[in-house]
């Protein structure tokens, strides 16, 4: 036994003296990856949504003055439809509001399964860029009237979101609102006075018009959103809500890009492939 203990020691001393990459290698390092390979891999951590709200307000706020899109409502959006940015979409395309490609993008994209194997997103060099996009991408017919609202007026835009097909979830208003005045968004919104409010509408309206002039005739303005959100109550866990929606806990470790760390009353897991 003596004998055992002493031999164990000196591995022990031995493997701690060697150099880390061959202590590494192992435990199945692999020294022949390069970083492309490794490009796409999830952050050890996930986002979380105050830490969302900190790097995005500002961009929120500038496409607000912009466009006059409450800048609470392209916050709470980005939070819903990116998952406090950890979707796969948001990680690999910088892309936060779940837009599909149509027939007039010209840009990059990034295959993901969602109503159809290899749906085809927009993809997009920066979060900002998609920020911006997701602006002009509402300077459409059907989401004119919504400019004809108080840019303040959060709870008018998540009802018209609904009400114009941005979204097929019936609690799509709810759940924006809900993001709203939980992490009280809606002190980023700014009310203008009636004169700021009709420039910014004729330049707005007017911008629309263009855009609905050079659409292709049978383009999709944008494809309805599909999802489905389950907000995390006392006692669930991973295991329990995977079980609910028929998905294993990786995948919906995946489709949120969670680490291990325990989820928490309140937040909201995208649980729709």
């Amino acid at each position: 036994m003596k004998n055992t203990v002493w031999v164990i020691a000196l591995l022990l001393l031995f493997s701690s003296c060697l150099p880390k990459h061959q202590v590494l290698q192992g435990r199945g390092y692999n020294p022949g990856k390069n970083s492309s390979s490794n490009r796409n891999t999830k952050p050890a951590n996930s986002i979380s949504a105050q830490n969302y709200i900190n790097r995005y307000s500002r961009i929120a706020i500038e496409e607000m003055n912009a466009y006059g899109i409450p800048a609470s409502i392209t916050l709470a959006q980005g939070l819903l439809e990116s998952s406090n940015g950890n979707s796969v979409l948001a990680q690999q395309a910088n892309n936060h509001f779940g837009i599909k490609t149509t027939s007039d993008w010209a840009g990059k994209t990034i295959l993901q399964d969602d109503d159809k194997r290899d749906d085809s997103f927009r993809a997009y060099n920066t979060p900002e860029e998609s920020f911006r996009d997701h602006s002009q991408f509402l300077l459409r017919n059907r989401y004119a009237k919504l400019f004809e609202l108080d840019k303040d007026d959060y709870k008018g835009w998540a009802k018209g979101l609904k009400k114009a097909g941005y979204a097929t979830n019936p609690r799509y208003p709810d759940l924006l609102v809900d993001l709203i005045e939980r992490y009280e968004l809606y002190r980023y919104d700014k009310p203008e006075n009636a004169m700021f409010k009709t420039q910014r509408e004729e330049k707005v309206l007017d911008e629309i018009a263009e855009t609905t002039a050079k659409e292709p005739i049978k383009t999709e303005a944008k494809p309805p959103l599909k999802m489905t959100i389950h907000e995390v109550k006392a006692g669930e866990t991973l295991f329990s809500i995977s079980n609910l929606y028929g998905l294993s806990v990786n995948e919906l470790k995946a489709l949120n890009n969670l680490s291990d760390v325990p989820i928490s009353v309140g937040q909201l897991l995208l649980v729709s492939k």
